[in-house]
């Protein structure tokens, strides 16, 4: 595994978002079910390994479907966190999608609206990379509140 586990109730948010999603597709999928699913992507056998290898006060790392907000090149916004990967350093890679688009051009001339981002930010939820006047790319509010 190459991210840290969420917390156990985060791992059961989860299972409830996948139950939702799938059953408004018209398939039916208990709860049961769900876990069970939640535990096989997360290389896990069985619900309660996966409870067990999990503790209960979230640990330090961005997980697939995580709630975020902060700020894009300046812009604030809220989104969801579509991809996580631990890196070297206790830095992670990630890819954000944002509720709503952000134009990152301040000009009358045109936009580039950007929805999804790919970024790499320490531990404290600041991107490596900065703008000119030294701005992180991204900054991510309360990066370690849970789901």
């Amino acid at each position: 595994m190459d991210i840290p586990l969420p917390s156990r109730s985060a791992l059961k948010a989860q299972a409830k978002r996948l139950r939702q999603t799938v059953n408004a597709t018209g398939t039916p999928l208990t709860h049961a079910q769900a876990l069970e699913a939640v535990a096989h992507q997360w290389g896990v056998r069985d619900w309660n390994t996966l409870s067990a290898q999990a503790q209960d006060a979230p640990q330090h790392g961005y997980f697939p479907g995580q709630r975020v907000n902060g700020r894009y090149l300046g812009h604030r916004f809220s989104g969801v966190v579509k991809s996580a990967r631990l890196m070297p350093g206790g830095r992670h890679a990630l890819t954000l999608r944002f509720d709503d688009a952000i134009d990152v051009v301040h000009s009358r001339q045109f936009s580039a609206w950007r929805k999804q981002v790919n970024c790499v930010v320490n531990g404290t939820g600041r991107s490596v990379r900065a703008t000119s006047d030294g701005q992180p790319h991204v900054v991510i509010q309360d990066a370690w509140s849970g789901a």
